[in-house]
């Protein structure tokens, strides 16, 4: 906790999160939180973390992607898991955590809402007749080719302050990293 939080808190008010001079809040209200200026010494220092700078970059471009799927009722982990169906003939669910990161039991709600909407179908798998795999439909299919064109507006969004060769760098480093540790 900040001392800048117990500072501007009514005495017998929980202290609220700090935010960033020119953010806004969610909730935000009359005594409103600590603003934080962004030439602080631990600010700058802060920032100079590329671990910490990858984290808001990842919420900023998680917000910016659940965006533009909110219309559709998806949300990023659902779009992550039809963009693996895309390149896969089918996947069991347990495959599917294990690839993409996810709990289990978080691949059983995402297959289910992407089943209602008609986006995958559970199919018996060839191997064991005990086993499903998940497949990509064709209107999964057509849901993610409609989605390039607001998807490449989402990445340009959030890097609008590179030239092409700096994203093209800025790719192939993350994506050696991305090799490396997600693995």
């Amino acid at each position: 906790m900040l001392e800048a939080d117990v500072r501007t808190a009514p005495p017998g008010a929980r202290p609220r999160e700090p935010v960033i001079a020119g953010q806004q809040h969610a909730t935000d209200n009359a005594v409103g939180p600590a603003l934080i200026d962004a030439q602080e010494p631990w600010m700058r220092t802060l920032h100079t973390d590329s671990g910490y700078l990858l984290y808001r970059l990842g919420l900023r471009s998680g917000q910016l992607f659940n965006a533009f799927l909110q219309e559709s009722g998806l949300r990023l982990r659902h779009y992550a898991l039809l963009r693996f169906l895309a390149t896969a003939e089918g996947a069991l669910q347990r495959e599917l955590s294990s690839r993409l990161g996810y709990d289990p039991s978080a691949i059983v709600g995402l297959v289910d809402d992407l089943e209602k909407l008609g986006f995958a179908e559970r199919r018996p798998s060839p191997d064991d007749r005990r086993s499903r795999i998940v497949v990509l439909t064709e209107d999964g299919r057509a849901f993610l080719r409609d989605t390039v064109e607001a998807g490449l507006r989402v990445t340009n969004t959030l890097l609008q302050a590179l030239d092409p060769a700096e994203r093209d760098t800025l790719h192939t480093l993350l994506h050696k990293v991305a090799e490396t540790e997600l693995s």
